[in-house]
């Protein structure tokens, strides 16, 4: 081990994870308890539901961490947490128990901001999988999920100048709301791209926001745009239209939930791809990172790799499961944080709305 082996733990959403990682780059142990089959009778993430499951399920996952990397107490360096973004009774469940093994081990303690974490994740290696290039500053990173969507210029770890971000709705809501009103479930994201994926003709299109020449987001009125063009295909295969808050009680053919899919899906994609690579243009950035649960997505990785090759920029995007929530990216960056000596006391809080930037 090249050290600090840090202990991370991240409970920020409706993910419980726990990971090893070495050195803010290889990973030891990365064992993660999703809530997804959890909350998809509600359609979409309950917080004190959220928050009773990580209690469930924090020490399990724990003691599965151990066993995957074969380390004990004696090798870790430190304990790192998420304190913030998310909801509050997730990050409290994490910080309470990070708090609690970094006092009772005598171990420091490091807060670590989960967006910095989606960012850091493009650093990561797989336990046995062969070094490689990092990504070159200054570089352009987009973080995309279901509660954030920004582009952000760095110049080093955690030397970030915010270009732009949403000013409503996260990608990944829409992608979660547009999915319910298809009947395509939750989480809408995955589902849509399925969907999509059977598209034939392509031809439907949904309106873009570019927001002039800024590089921040809107897609609160994408999905309004969404429930008409859904509702109006519904009255043409006689259907009713989505009640507000409802799944639809009779879904679309299979074909044209294929199409709607496919033009909701391209809309978002090219508004994210083409923003991030003038931002990319304008900063002189010699790399892109992209970070986050929708950057799973394979189109938009496949769309975001050609702008990039136009731009002969690499592209730096995390395997699917190091987009979504995952303690492997909250040790990476608590690996550079305590490379600088940053500490947390035991009087760490949450900070729900803690912006990127915070340490």
């Amino acid at each position: 081990m090249s050290g600090p082996l840090i202990l991370a733990i991240e409970s920020s959403c409706d993910e419980t994870g726990i990971a090893l990682v070495d050195g803010g780059r290889r990973i030891h142990a990365n064992v993660v308890a999703s809530q997804v089959a959890l909350h998809a009778a509600t359609g979409g993430i309950v917080p004190e539901v959220a928050a009773r499951a990580h209690l469930r399920w924090i020490v399990p996952v724990l003691e599965a961490a151990w066993q995957d990397a074969g380390v004990g107490w004696s090798d870790i360096d430190a304990v790192a947490v998420t304190y913030g973004p998310g909801l509050a009774g997730s990050l409290l469940v994490g910080i309470s128990f990070a708090k609690a093994l970094a006092w009772v081990h005598r171990r420091p303690l490091v807060a670590v901001n989960h967006l910095d974490g989606h960012v850091e994740a493009a650093w990561l290696l797989d336990p046995s999988e062969a070094e490689r290039a990092e990504p070159e500053f200054p570089l352009v990173a987009l973080v995309v999920s279901g509660g954030h969507t920004f582009l952000a210029e760095m110049r080093g770890h955690g030397n970030y100048r915010l270009l732009g971000e949403t000013v409503d709705d996260a990608a990944g809501e829409a992608f979660d709301k547009v999915g319910r009103l298809l009947g395509l479930g939750y989480p809408g994201g995955p589902a849509i791209m399925r969907a999509a994926a059977e598209a034939t003709s392509r031809d439907v299109t949904f309106p873009r926001a570019w927001l002039g020449e800024t590089y921040d987001f809107s897609f609160s009125g994408l999905k309004t745009a969404a429930r008409r063009i859904i509702d109006a295909a519904r009255a043409d295969a006689g259907l009713p239209p989505v009640e507000p808050g409802a799944a639809p009680a009779v879904d679309l053919p299979p074909g044209v939930v294929a199409e709607l899919a496919w033009g909701f899906q391209d809309a978002v994609v090219d508004v994210l791809a083409r923003k991030t690579a003038r931002a990319a243009r304008a900063v002189g950035a010699r790399s892109i990172v992209v970070g986050g649960g929708v950057a799973a997505n394979r189109v938009l990785a496949e769309r975001l790799a050609r702008e990039a090759a136009e731009l002969g920029l690499p592209l730096h995007v995390p395997r699917p499961g190091l987009c979504t929530d995952n303690g492997a990216m909250i040790g990476a960056a608590a690996g550079r944080l305590y490379a600088t000596g940053a500490r947390a006391g035991l009087d760490l809080d949450a900070r729900p709305n803690l912006p990127l930037a915070s340490r």
